[in-house]
């Protein structure tokens, strides 16, 4: 990879993994438009680290309450809304986690063309906002059930087909269940967390077994600038959701669907 690559892809990363408008059908656009190379397993585990470390650090005050309140419901037997979240994280968790494991096969194989990301990036663009304006957003994080985390979590299991969006389909869920704007993409971000944590590692094991060899300063690179971009998003999203809604995001996923029809399908 040259630096303009681990530039682009970075950002690219960096923007597109918490925005609600997918960043599968815009990591596919640089290597299909521009005929590059693939980047390689380091410099996947490279950006998810970067992403990683952004919704950490955007929301570090949120995960360590809500750790110690879990780790606390778990050894002390001592409830709190803290813990309820925690749980709610996990529970919202597992049916990603159960599906990608067992369908990652035939995802790779059959759901990663150009037209499948088009229909996907225009289809769950539409419903997004069907949510945004059908629901009632009156929820919030303290208002988070179990129930309601399993049902956010098995819509999260839908971004394994890729164009989906994880946090496009995650706050969709939350919008169409009652919850704020704010308390969806909250709990999007929270739920990214330990899944990205998984894919890192998964990637990771996966680096370790192959023995490919690591260029260290792309490497480096592309941690930092995801991190950088990612850490920029969330807070920018965050700052500007109750204004703006998300008629901005599925205009432009509908220009982009179009895009990918017209270019790549």
């Amino acid at each position: 990879m040259d630096w303009l690559h681990v530039a682009v892809l970075s950002l690219i990363q960096g923007l597109s993994e918490f925005l609600p408008v997918s960043s599968s059908a815009h990591l596919i656009l640089p290597s299909q438009l521009f005929g590059w190379p693939d980047q390689g397993l380091a410099f996947d585990v490279a950006v998810h680290v970067g992403t990683l470390l952004a919704v950490l650090m955007a929301f570090r005050k949120d995960v360590i309450a809500i750790l110690g309140g879990w780790f606390a419901h778990v050894f002390k037997r001592r409830p709190s809304e803290e813990a309820r979240i925690g749980w709610a994280v996990i529970a919202a968790t597992l049916p990603a986690g159960i599906l990608g494991f067992l369908c990652d096969d035939l995802i790779s194989s059959y759901a990663r063309s150009g037209l499948v990301i088009a229909t996907t990036t225009i289809l769950f663009g539409l419903l997004l906002w069907w949510a945004d304006v059908k629901g009632i957003r009156r929820l919030v994080m303290s208002q988070m059930t179990l129930k309601n985390a399993v049902l956010i979590g098995f819509a999260q299991a839908l971004a394994l087909i890729p164009g989906t969006s994880r946090s496009g389909i995650t706050i969709t869920a939350a919008l169409l269940l009652g919850y704020t704007r704010q308390t969806a993409a909250r709990f999007s971000f929270l739920m990214s967390i330990p899944l990205i944590l998984a894919a890192g590692l998964f990637k990771g094991i996966e680096l370790a077994e192959t023995g490919a060899d690591a260029h260290w300063l792309p490497i480096l690179a592309g941690v930092i600038l995801s991190f950088l971009s990612a850490l920029a998003c969330i807070k920018l999203f965050l700052a500007a959701l109750d204004r703006i809604g998300m008629l901005p995001f599925v205009i432009y996923r509908m220009i982009l669907g179009v895009f990918l029809f017209i270019f790549l399908a």
